[in-house]
């Protein structure tokens, strides 16, 4: 698992997806945004209406029960949302140039050969292509890391996905805890799903996100998420078929920044306090004398108490002392010492 291993942070991809509006200015615009906004990498889809559906208007082709594209014809969708496969060099390109990876989802063994033509890092399976077996084993024959959203799979079928990937030349998996629904609830987001899928598939643990907002990302990070997608749009009012559950520019950088931030609160293991907290120390209770004694007085309960600062003897010493006679002079406001007391 050396590519996501690897990266020293997060690693989070803008998702463009269909949100270009098939206008290459907007889809340069969109790669340069996510440069700005703090992504690692930008991701397309690569398919045609053709490679991913038929031109069938029964309704064994018309989407049902979805709240975005209802009634819409499957061969329609695609042909408005795919990403023009000869933008795709230029678009890789542009976010080469801006330090970025880019790579792609295919969703057929001719877009697996095209994306090897411009020798991608790394592929992505979507999440209604975790049954395509042909299509897996084609990415799998290429050796590279695979990204593989977990959708409404069932164990069962991951299991059988991972399979044959492994089976077919992939040593390098990451499994996204995904919710296929667009927009997703964030209460159907499960994220605790993310570390059992790491345990039980021996994978890096990740998610791919569509809910609204930038809470649940943020919070997977929590959990074990090493990678984060999230569709990206310039505009939720841009018309795009995906903009409803993708993040603007400002917000993509918001997540970015503050999925930086929770990285640092993760740490590691750890007692005892870290430097910055050794001062505090200081303002521990111990115990002092708080009367004037003279030498060979018995120390009893009026004598000492616990109190801050921490200079005087633990706590623990409270009964040890009690009894005990000092050995010189006490001020009120010493603190307590084995020097300053006989234990005979």
């Amino acid at each position: 698992m050396q590519f996501f291993k690897s990266k020293q942070q997060t690693y989070i991809i803008a998702e463009l997806s269909a949100n270009h509006n098939q206008d290459i200015n907007v889809a340069i615009q969109l790669v340069e945004e996510a440069a700005k906004a703090g992504a690692n990498a930008i991701k397309l889809q690569t398919y045609t209406a053709d490679t991913i559906t038929l031109d069938c208007k029964t309704d064994l082709f018309k989407i049902k029960g979805t709240e975005l594209w209802d009634n819409l014809y499957l061969y329609d969708l695609y042909k408005k949302a795919f990403t023009p496969w000869e933008w795709h060099k230029q678009l890789f390109d542009k976010a080469h140039e801006l330090g970025m990876d880019a790579f792609s989802s295919p969703f057929d063994v001719t877009a697996v050969d095209f994306l090897e033509s411009l020798n991608v890092p790394c592929y992505k399976i979507a999440s209604c292509e975790i049954t395509d077996h042909i299509l897996i084993k084609k990415i799998a024959q290429t050796g590279k890391p695979v990204i593989i959203s977990s959708g409404m799979a069932s164990a069962g079928e991951l299991e059988e996905a991972i399979n044959v990937l492994k089976t077919n030349g992939t040593k390098d998996i990451c499994m996204l805890k995904c919710t296929a629904e667009y927009p997703a609830k964030p209460e159907d987001a499960n994220l605790l799903t993310i570390k059992n899928m790491i345990d039980t598939f021996n994978v890096i643990g990740g998610l791919s996100d569509h809910t609204l907002g930038i809470e649940v990302p943020i919070a997977s990070v929590c959990l074990g998420a090493s990678v984060i997608e999230k569709h990206f749009t310039l505009s939720r009012q841009s018309g795009s078929p995906d903009d409803a559950f993708s993040l603007e520019p400002h917000e993509f950088k918001q997540m970015v920044d503050s999925i930086r931030i929770v990285e640092k609160t993760i740490g590691k293991v750890t007692y005892g306090g870290v430097k910055g907290e050794q001062e505090m120390k200081k303002f521990r209770r111990s115990l002092f004398f708080v009367k004037d004694m003279k030498k060979g007085d018995i120390i009893d309960e009026t004598c000492v108490k616990s109190i801050r600062p921490g200079y005087g003897l633990h706590t623990k010493y409270y009964s040890s002392i009690i009894g005990k006679k000092v050995n010189c002079d006490i001020s009120f406001g010493t603190p307590t010492s084995f020097s300053n007391i006989l234990f005979e």
